[in-house]
């Protein structure tokens, strides 16, 4: 029998045809599945260093009291830290009661913790539950304020009801759901309105009116005002004792390089005009490659100091106290949960940042892995590249101790100093 070639053609592009076909649901299984929208792991770089970063996720449960990592955590001479507390799952942002009760959020759990100490003897029971992302805490007069995923609520007479708490009641709720970045930081300021961040939805992009911003409220969840843009997540804020000017920590973008850009410390000294640059500009020197063109850095507001590469700077207060050396006084202390965006991991401390008189760092833009003005304060959380804790929040107790939260261990460390 004759095969013509049309015929030889025609019958092997029918093979190919079925052989493709019959391939697609095997190249359908293998093809990865999209990212969600959010996801940190949007803009990895296509190379195998990379591809083995992502963020580390906490062991599911808190760590025994007993197998809580002290003896491998070092302080200065002069300096103590125990344990304040522990089983607290996620153990996040710490705020101070009137009555010296210790308030304890979580971010990836859902529920509010409260730590009494009754002449030593301390009680940590769970004040709020059900919620959603409730990292932010602020407090003022009897009134705790709960900061989810995109609502803001409080409780009223807190203290007077731990053993019976109300259920929290929304005062705001006109915010994203966004996850990434969704979480809130709260803090009130010296004109009694609550303050807190609407971070960008993404690690990187064009945000909208709604996000990448720093908006304030009153009280009663009325008269919302956007002061301040360009930030892409805030997990820190606090005011500067003496000036009342507002200070917070930045966590830059991801994917750019493993040393930079830094995350950054900032201050806000012109609400409702003043933007920190994102996504334009990263720690204050860095164009966007895809954003920054036909933009300035020199158009934004300059960061006080960098922090260090990816460092994952979180919770930071001013220190007022007398307990710690002068050095500490109208300083900053501030935990960097560290980094997962770097092969050689940076930060898992609480370091202080020494500032000038005028309230800033000579030479902003040297990287934080070299600054002198950043002293450690408690290291030892990273050991071998591995995380063994990771610390989050700062609190300053009435005898001018300090509280950190460690959200890896769901623990509370009290660090104490004595001459």
């Amino acid at each position: 029998m004759t095969i013509s070639a049309t015929s030889l053609r025609t019958g092997t592009l029918a093979a190919l045809c079925y052989g493709l076909l019959a391939m697609a649901p095997v190249v359908a299984q293998q093809a990865a599945a999209p990212l969600p929208p959010g996801s940190p792991l949007i803009g990895q770089p296509e190379n195998e260093a990379a591809k083995k970063l992502a963020p580390v996720a906490p062991p599911p449960l808190p760590t025994a009291r007993d197998k809580l990592p002290l003896d491998k955590l070092v302080v200065p001479k002069g300096f103590k830290l125990e344990v304040y507390a522990s089983g607290i799952g996620n153990a996040r942002t710490l705020k101070l009661g009137d009555k010296g009760t210790v308030f304890v959020s979580t971010r990836l759990a859902d529920k509010v913790y409260a730590i009494t100490d009754k002449g030593g003897v301390r009680e940590v029971k769970v004040i709020a539950s059900g919620l959603y992302r409730p990292n932010g805490l602020a407090f003022k007069d009897g009134t705790l304020y709960i900061g989810e995923l995109s609502q803001i609520s409080k409780i009223e007479n807190i203290e007077d009801t731990l053993d019976n708490p109300a259920k929290p009641t929304v005062i705001y709720s006109d915010l994203p759901k966004d996850e990434a970045h969704g979480w809130k930081t709260l803090t009130i300021g010296p004109d009694s309105k609550l303050y807190f961040q609407v971070g960008a939805p993404c690690n990187i992009c064009m945000p909208d009116d709604q996000h990448a911003q720093i908006r304030r409220i009153n009280l009663d969840g009325s008269g919302v005002e956007v002061v301040a843009r360009g930030i892409r997540q805030i997990v820190g804020m606090d005011w500067q004792p003496n000036t009342k000017i507002l200070y917070f920590s930045e966590n830059s973008r991801d994917w750019l390089s493993e040393d930079v850009p830094n995350d950054k410390l900032n201050r806000l000294m012109n609400p409702g005009r003043d933007n920190f640059g994102y996504p334009y500009c990263h720690q204050g020197n860095i164009a966007d490659p895809e954003f920054g063109w036909g933009r300035s850095c020199e158009e934004f507001v300059h960061p006080i100091a960098l922090l260090g590469p990816h460092a994952a700077v979180l919770g930071m207060r001013f220190y007022t106290g007398s307990m710690f050396p002068a050095e500490f006084h109208d300083n900053i202390i501030l935990a960097r949960h560290g980094s997962w965006n770097r092969t050689n991991r940076f930060g898992a401390d609480v370091v202080l940042i020494k500032l000038g008189k005028d309230g800033l760092l000579p030479n902003w833009a040297e990287p934080g892995d070299q600054r002198k003005d950043v002293v450690p304060l408690v290291t030892g959380f990273l050991q071998n590249n591995t995380y063994i804790g990771r610390p989050v929040d700062v609190l300053q107790m009435k005898d001018g101790s300090m509280l950190i939260s460690d959200d890896w261990n769901g623990a509370v460390y009290r660090l104490s100093y004595s001459h």
